[in-house]
């Protein structure tokens, strides 16, 4: 017999492993790219404004003859000014923390009202939502200042004087010449509800300022109806099946669901009321700063605010975060 040689295979070249990598992990590299420019804008551009700004809070501010200016080292004799010495400036921080406990809860439940009622098939909700949406627009850059001058606001004035006079005529009661409704009209309504005198006021105060509650509106309401949107009709199907009423399923079904929106919203609107060029806070510190030698002393107050601010926002994270519920997908 011939002996015959085996033959033998070459080996074959084994293959890399490919590192799969899950759809979190994507998302957030995806998240990191978007945010890019931010960060680079942030570390280039705000960063160094930031420190400055510290620094001249605890300095006293020069102006040099030959130009430019020397800063003298002071302490914390700025921010004493602002919170012992400076009156004024204690009484317009609680002015604007009271209103803010004021237009939060009432922007954030109207415009959840608001998406709600866009969110069901109703014809024509598309135009709907295009005209709560025009205040966002018209509220910004110079067509902000443009409507300050515009015959809509007086329209508005002379609707909300004319309401009022006729309010008042028909209770019989004096009322304020620019307020829709008055406590005494609100109040005939809770008379045989057991309602506190503050909260007929906080409803009158809703009404006399619904104007200025639907300027303020529109962001949030696109944000609840996109929260809204994302709700998979399923489940309702699955409500309706079970014989749910449309009571039980907005509070079983929809505001669970919805309530990492209402957080978001929350937030964005206590930002977007210390920001907003009408609040008191913001036009004091604006006017102690163009004031002569005012710089370093408003810079301080800003910082002041700065932190209440921040404050505000982790005391409403932590009252809010434990009733967020967030839905878990499957990886």
């Amino acid at each position: 017999m011939t002996n015959v040689k085996e033959t033998k295979k070459p080996k074959a070249t084994p293959k890399k492993k490919v590192k799969e990598r899950s759809l979190t992990t994507a998302k957030s590299r995806s998240g990191w790219v978007f945010i890019a420019p931010f960060l680079v804008g942030f570390f280039l551009i705000y960063l160094p404004m930031i420190v400055e700004s510290i620094q001249f809070s605890f300095n006293e501010i020069k102006i040099l003859s030959g130009g430019g200016y020397q800063l003298n080292f002071v302490g914390w004799e700025n921010y004493e000014y602002a919170l012992a010495e400076n009156a004024e400036f204690v009484k317009t921080l609680w002015s604007s923390l009271g209103q803010l406990l004021f237009n939060v809860p009432a922007i954030v439940i109207f415009s959840l009202f608001v998406a709600v009622l866009l969110n069901s098939k109703v014809p024509g909700r598309a135009i709907f939502r295009a005209i709560f949406f025009i205040p966002v627009i018209v509220s910004t850059g110079i067509i902000e200042s443009i409507d300050l001058q515009n015959t809509l606001a007086d329209t508005m004035q002379s609707m909300a004087e004319s309401a009022s006079s006729t309010i008042g005529a028909s209770t019989g009661g004096q009322s304020d010449p620019n307020a829709l409704i008055s406590v005494m009209d609100v109040a005939r309504y809770f008379n045989n509800m057991a309602v506190g005198r503050e909260l007929v006021q906080y409803v009158v105060k809703i009404v006399n300022n619904v104007y200025g509650i639907i300027n303020k509106s529109g962001v949030q309401m696109l944000i609840f109806l996109a929260g809204l949107q994302s709700v998979s009709p399923a489940i309702y199907e699955s409500c309706q099946i079970d014989g749910a009423t449309a009571w039980e399923t907005f509070w079983k079904i929809t505001f669970p669901m919805i309530s990492p929106m209402i957080l978001v919203n929350t937030v964005y609107t206590v930002i977007d009321n210390f920001t907003s060029k009408s609040n008191t806070m913001m036009t004091f510190i604006s006017k102690i700063y163009n004031d002569t030698h005012g710089t370093v002393r408003a810079t301080a107050m800003a910082w002041i605010y700065f932190l209440i601010v921040i404050a505000i926002l982790a005391l409403v994270a932590a009252l809010l975060g434990g009733y967020v519920f967030y839905q878990r997908r499957d990886k």
